[in-house]
């Protein structure tokens, strides 16, 4: 028995670390084609052997995964990390939960059909969620794999979870079929055709990826460019408020500028970037905003004519006003103030303002307010309270030299990491976008280079290039390929300057969004209605058996 329970624990850290090693070592996506295999072969000796409390093993391979790929989160809110880890491992459990306790009513496939199911349904799903943290959706294993996963085009990423899924099914089938002996029971077609299936499930995807990056190729196309600069300045985000005055990192910034555009002989239009929540001077009154910053860039686009910045901003709306607009307010005075996290474009007349709209759960955001405002209020306000503003809306740059007009996206921050969403910007019209994020609260670890890489997740899925700005690395460009072009260096303070293509076309994945994922849930729902029906079915032949007796 100690050997037994041995062998399980080392297979199950197996898995652990394949799962998390994709996350951590650039190219090395196609580990997750296997990752899940030991676990499976876990389960199935824990259930020939009749093991008891199965949960601690399936449970804590889930943790340490998350806890290799995800403990930096503690470097910025250790119980936030602490609560990350241990709760998105604990739904992954109960998902597996739920495929064990299946296999008491169903028979053959069917209960590795709805585990399946429920994970690419539960990942489909957690994306809306009221509290969400898709970090580890396995397609985001292949971020730094790249040249593997270019038809995410059309599935996006969780049609990436779905064939890790497939393949390390298909594996765990042909050695169970080995290993029970039902393998030489198949004639020669039946043998054929599972090895040429599953050969099929495993090259097929990377064959089609290669055709794609050849395909889009960014040097083949020839259309208008945007030209964009990148200002990263490095400023310590636990010392910005302390130490800091807004007024002298408004100088770092506009330094950085002022020594660029000096420069420049060009008059084509140049958008120019800032970190998220670069500022946190900007007052929102009556749908008009006050801000010293912005005041500053409105002068150096006057200064540098052609010139747009896009700036992060932390923004208060006032609102005088007896009525309570929202759970999420906060008492100002006599009446009520608003937070965002917002992007300020800025032009040489005029402010736009977007608010991000995909919060971080408990820093920025406040699940479900009737619990959680009372909760708060008795903490003495702890809980994050910023709004987002409900909907997606994109800016549109202008050429003053002859009027025409370009749209782009602003995603703040965490916005990068959800796709469905992400595509929303495409569809109003985006023909580049941006990201503007401050990822250097959680110090130099895996963190901001996971972060980084899911944006490249991003322009394959969107076919739309990114400039990227950081308050720290990684500041670059993104290419339709994914590939990460002139990127910043950690903790240094840089201007990158560079120009995206521009695109139209629409992908799959933006005109039809999350298809696996929309299948996946409605077919678990469906497996689960079936294994209630079941469930039921069998109490009552149960009951009318005792009846009887």
């Amino acid at each position: 028995m100690k050997k037994q329970k041995l062998l399980l624990w080392g297979l199950c850290a197996m898995s652990a670390l394949l799962l998390s090693l994709p996350y951590l070592l650039p190219h090395s996506g196609f580990l997750m084609l296997f990752a899940l295999i030991p676990l499976l072969c876990m389960d199935r000796i824990a259930s020939l052997t009749g093991l008891k409390h199965v949960w601690i093993y399936h449970y804590s391979t889930f943790v340490a995964w998350n806890a290799m790929t995800t403990f930096w989160v503690c470097n910025a809110t250790v119980g936030g990390g602490l609560f990350a880890i241990f709760a998105n491992a604990l739904q992954m459990s109960l998902i597996w939960g739920l495929f064990r306790y299946s296999k008491k009513y169903f028979k053959g496939i069917l209960p590795y059909v709805l585990l399946v199911s429920l994970w690419i349904g539960w990942e489909h799903a957690y994306f809306d969620a009221e509290i969400s943290w898709p970090w580890l959706v396995l397609g985001n294993g292949f971020a730094g794999s790249i040249r593997s996963i270019q038809w995410y085009e059309f599935t996006g990423t969780v049609g990436g979870s779905l064939w890790i899924w497939l393949c390390n099914l298909s594996i765990f089938g042909l050695m169970t079929a080995l290993s029970d002996g039902s393998w030489y029971s198949f004639n020669k077609k039946a043998k054929t055709a599972a090895i040429t299936a599953t050969l099929l499930l495993f090259i097929a995807p990377f064959i089609l990826s290669a055709v794609l990056w050849h395909r889009n190729d960014p040097a083949d196309f020839k259309g208008k460019e945007q030209e964009i600069l990148i200002v990263q300045p490095n400023i310590d985000p636990y010392h910005k408020f302390e130490f800091l005055q807004q007024e002298d990192q408004d100088k770092i910034a506009l330094e950085q500028i002022d020594e660029v555009l000096s420069q420049r002989t060009s008059t084509a239009p140049i958008l120019v970037l800032t970190p998220e929540t670069f500022t946190g001077d900007a007052v929102i009154r009556n749908g008009s905003v006050s801000s010293r910053t912005a005041m500053g860039f409105q002068a150096a686009a006057r200064r540098y004519p052609n010139s747009s910045y896009l700036v992060g901003a932390s923004t208060y709306e006032i609102l005088q006003q007896g009525d309570r607009p929202s759970l999420r307010a906060r008492e100002w005075g006599d009446g009520w103030m608003r937070s965002h996290n917002s992007a300020l474009y800025i032009t040489g007349n005029d402010i736009d303002i977007f608010h991000k709209n995909k919060l971080v759960v408990g820093v920025e955001y406040m699940p479900w307010p009737t619990i959680f405002d009372p909760v708060d209020q008795w903490l003495g306000g702890v809980i994050g309270r910023c709004e987002g503003q409900g909907r997606i809306t994109d800016f549109t740059l202008k050429d003053s030299r002859d009027g025409a007009e370009t749209r782009f996206g602003s995603a703040i921050c965490y916005e990068s990491v959800y796709g469905e969403y992400y595509t929303g910007y495409v569809r109003k019209g985006a023909r580049f976008m941006t990201i503007i994020t401050n990822d250097s609260w959680w110090g130099d670890t895996p963190g901001y280079k996971q972060h980084m890489n899911y944006a490249s997740l991003r322009a394959i899925e969107t076919r739309r290039e990114i400039a990227r700005c950081a308050n720290t690395g990684i500041s670059g460009f993104i290419d339709l390929r994914g590939e990460i072009k002139g990127e910043s260096k950690w903790w240094e303070k840089e201007v990158l300057q560079g120009k995206v293509l521009l695109h139209d076309e629409l992908t799959f994945f933006v005109r039809h969004g999350d298809v696996a994922g929309r299948v996946c849930w409605f077919s678990g729902a469906l497996l689960l209605l079936a294994l209630l029906v079941q469930r039921l079915n069998s109490r009552k032949k149960t009951a009318g058996t005792l009846r009887r007796q």
